[in-house]
């Protein structure tokens, strides 16, 4: 399968810069992928569509504000940092998966820890940022590159850093299409109302659509709400350079399924309710945890990497975003939907002006 395959040609307008004036304001594009017909709506309507005695699945993490600027004392540079995580987490179950549907559970992990004097970072012009390269950051901190781990680097710092550092120094980590810096906003609107665990470097975005009043017309519905955690990796955004599909290697993300959550999720599979994973990361954490036909409760991480091919044994229907051209995420939705017909709906939100990606409309594909 050739990664050109998910190619679109978007015009540059239609990214979304700024979130809407409000939250719930975006447009909603409800696809039936079993005969590909769409219907416009707004993501306040959204219980209109979905049925009675539906589980939605919403993730939970918060986003650090792990983007730092560092002034380099080889060159006087300064160069932009977004900080991951720890590197002295501790090890997780291993849940290995792609198209073809391969399944590893091993043993169990814990929570990663919030505070370390080793992160591993990204950063900007990374070809020229060399192991040895020390950094002066925010704080009177220095930081020193120990380790070239691929696309990412390992920063040694001169003290213990953890999320009081980086909420007081750090940047809203905006995705790179936002050209534009973060400001005060971004601080709240790129965060979803329910997030509560701290860890992603980028925002499970499809989230940011709900407001309270949303959740609880869900509620009053008789929709039931839960809520698991996978900490958001940068990856997630990144572009398929691999010429063919299956050559591409997906980043490693933790997750947690509370054993509360899990019981509810495998009754309403035995019971035929249906199942809504409010994000592809929700999804991503489900089907990795799914496993000689139930869901598994616990830690883990998951390299998962979802392609057209995929068989999916949790998530019935997906609230999502418009994704980017040749992502994992747009290999994601169409994996769940058709390629012919995710790229249908696509063209169709183009002619229609969705706004795209991170800040853009949403898609319920049912």
């Amino acid at each position: 399968m050739r990664t050109d395959d998910f190619y679109f040609d978007l015009p540059e307008t239609l990214i979304a810069q700024y979130p809407p004036r409000e939250r719930g304001e975006s447009r909603l594009m409800v696809l039936d992928r079993s005969n590909g017909e769409t219907i416009d709506a707004m993501v306040s309507d959204i219980t209109s569509f979905v049925e009675l005695g539906t589980l939605m699945v919403f993730n939970d993490s918060k986003v650090r504000k792990a983007r730092l600027y560092g002034i380099c004392a080889q060159t006087g540079a300064r160069v932009e940092f977004i900080f991951l995580t720890p590197v002295d987490a501790p090890a997780a179950k291993q849940v290995v998966q792609k198209g073809g549907d391969d399944r590893v559970l091993v043993a169990p992990a814990q929570q990663i820890p919030s505070t370390s004097r080793l992160w591993r970072a990204v950063c900007s012009k990374a070809k020229r940022q060399k192991v040895g390269r020390s950094y002066a950051f925010p704080g009177d901190i220095k930081g020193i590159i120990v380790e070239d781990a691929h696309d990412e680097k390992i920063i040694e710092f001169s003290s213990s850093l953890g999320d009081e550092y980086f909420d007081r120094y750090g940047h809203v980590p905006l995705p790179p299409y936002i050209k534009r810096e973060d400001t005060a906003a971004d601080e709240h609107r790129y965060q979803t109302i329910y997030a509560r665990r701290t860890g992603s470097a980028a925002s499970p975005t499809a989230g940011l659509h709900f407001t309270p009043e949303i959740l609880s017309h869900l509620r009053s519905r008789g929709i039931d709400i839960e809520y698991i955690t996978l900490h958001v990796g940068l990856g997630t955004f990144l572009p398929v350079r691999t010429e063919n599909v299956e050559d591409h290697r997906m980043h490693e993300e933790w997750f947690e399924i509370g054993t509360d959550v899990a019981e509810k999720i495998n009754a309403a599979k035995r019971e035929g309710r249906k199942v809504i994973a409010v994000g592809t990361t929700s999804l991503r954490a489900l089907e990795s945890a799914w496993s000689d036909g139930k869901l598994y409760p616990g830690d883990f991480s998951t390299r998962i990497f979802i392609f057209p091919g995929f068989e999916f044994h949790v998530v019935d229907s997906l609230f999502t975003n418009f994704h980017t051209p040749k992502s994992t995420l747009l290999m994601l939705v169409s994996a769940f939907a058709g390629r012919e017909t995710i790229l249908k709906a696509y063209r169709t939100a183009i002619e229609k002006n969705y706004r795209f990606f991170s800040y853009g409309d949403a898609m319920l594909i049912l």
